[in-house]
């Protein structure tokens, strides 16, 4: 084996900072790689162990959405900036000038180290191995990979990456650690009786420009969570109103506007409201802001995971992040049904009916009041209907005449789903793609 590759290998057991990388499935399959260079090695090793490694390297490089061009660069990169360690932890804490002075050194020499490990392309490997062996076109033939990121522009070309060490920690000030700088949205997902946050690879793109009409409700949104970003007092918010107003639509455009500041979403699924505590201990103390959002809210009389989120709301003996407000949806103005029987119950002669029905009823409809604020979105009356579907057919470029806009939209509302933006949207979806296939079809 020659002696840069040898020299590499024994720097690789040096690494403080990334030495989880050692443990990475790619990484370990490229050291394998590289330890058949020797002469001990028959033809078959290196064959198998380079297939081996440029498998994986393809798959992952796929899984993670990489360029399509197969870099080894690329893939590493992608870990250094997504995978937490010693570093990154404490760089999106503090400014890179309070970091102890052993870390940015460290940081530079291990990331020269990782550098000259991508350098190593898949000629240079053929090159070593043909150096200790006979050539073999089975290993001439053998198909390469990328050496050098194409997606990512964090380290120069031809420069050593030590030289990025400061762009790098300037990437973990502004956009966090581990999967909270990957991702900007999640969901919670629970297996067993254990949970945790699956990023989202494709949130939703919408964007507060998409939307048309209730702007008062959108601008009340947009202030009290940009007041939660730079840390002033905000309040968790109820978007109460008919199906179809924008509501959940509303939450996921924030993200979109503001996650260069620091916001991320957590979805929470309504049966998993329990596990609250688990998600506030996984965000406490991190630097981003964290809105926990509640889609279509509302509860049976049995369920008692609303309690859960009452503590949420008004605190617990663990209290609340100051990094975290919950923004909820609903259609239901009382989120916890209620039934006659309930009331039936205050002058009940039943011996099983509880005695103090009216602090349970009480403790039912009261759970939206502990929402700081209430934003409600009612359905559009007709004139503001026709005002939406106006608005986006111009926003798609649709030319057609206005009076023959409103006839459809309303035969459409009065034959769907009644009057909303989601309605306007779907009929405006329906015209842009007849008017597409008219044309096509020379109609």
């Amino acid at each position: 084996m020659q002696n840069k590759i040898k020299r590499i290998l024994i720097r690789l057991e040096s690494l403080m900072v990334f030495r989880d990388l050692l443990k990475d499935e790619v990484v370990k399959k490229f050291i394998q790689l590289l330890e058949t260079c020797d002469k001990k090695q028959s033809s078959k090793e290196f064959v198998s162990r380079y297939s081996d490694f440029l498998h994986h390297l393809v798959e992952h490089n796929m899984m993670l959405k990489l360029s399509e061009v197969c870099s080894f660069g690329d893939y590493l990169i992608h870990a250094i900036l997504y995978r937490e360690n010693s570093v990154s932890k404490m760089a999106e804490q503090v400014s890179p000038g309070q970091l102890p002075d052993w870390m940015p050194r460290e940081l530079t020499k291990e990331l020269n180290i990782l550098g000259e490990l991508a350098a190593l392309s898949s000629p240079r490997i053929k090159s070593e191995w043909f150096h200790n062996h006979e050539p073999e076109e089975i290993i001439s033939d053998l198909p390469e990979w990328e050496a050098f990121p194409k997606m990512y522009s964090i380290f120069e070309p031809d420069k050593p990456w030590g030289e990025g060490s400061a762009r790098l920690l300037d990437f973990y000030s502004k956009y966090g650690s581990g999967i909270f700088a990957r991702y900007k949205g999640f969901i919670w997902e629970r297996s067993g009786d254990q949970g945790s946050l699956r990023g989202v690879d494709d949130p939703d793109p919408v964007r507060l420009s998409d939307f048309i009409g209730y702007k008062l409700q959108r601008n009340e949104i947009v202030e009290n969570t940009l007041r939660f970003i730079k840390g002033y007092p905000a309040n968790n918010l109820l978007l109460y109103g008919d199906r179809g107003t924008g509501k959940s639509s509303t939450v996921k455009a924030l993200l979109n506007e503001y996650y260069d500041l620091g916001l991320r979403i957590i979805e929470i699924p309504k049966e998993f409201l329990a596990d609250f505590g688990q998600i506030l201990r996984m965000i406490r103390n991190r630097p981003q802001k964290f809105i926990a959002f509640i889609d279509d809210l509302s509860f049976s009389d049995e369920e008692s995971s609303y309690t859960a989120l009452k503590a949420v709301l008004e605190g617990s003996l663990e209290n609340r992040p100051e990094n975290l407000l919950v923004y909820a949806t609903t259609n239901r103005r009382h989120l916890i049904k209620e039934r006659f029987s309930d009331r039936a119950g205050l002058a009940s002669g039943q011996a099983d009916d509880e005695i103090h029905a009216a602090d349970t009823m009480e403790e039912k409809l009261s759970l939206a009041d502990r929402f700081g604020m209430t934003i409600t979105f009612t359905a559009p009356d007709q004139e503001e209907y026709l005002t939406i579907v106006e608005g986006l057919a111009d926003k798609r470029g649709i030319r057609i005449d206005k009076d023959v806009l409103h006839k459809k939209a309303i035969q459409w509302e009065m034959l769907y789903n009644g009057r909303s933006p989601r309605t306007a949207l779907q009929f405006i979806n329906w015209l842009e793609g007849q008017q597409k296939m008219n044309r096509e079809s020379g109609g």
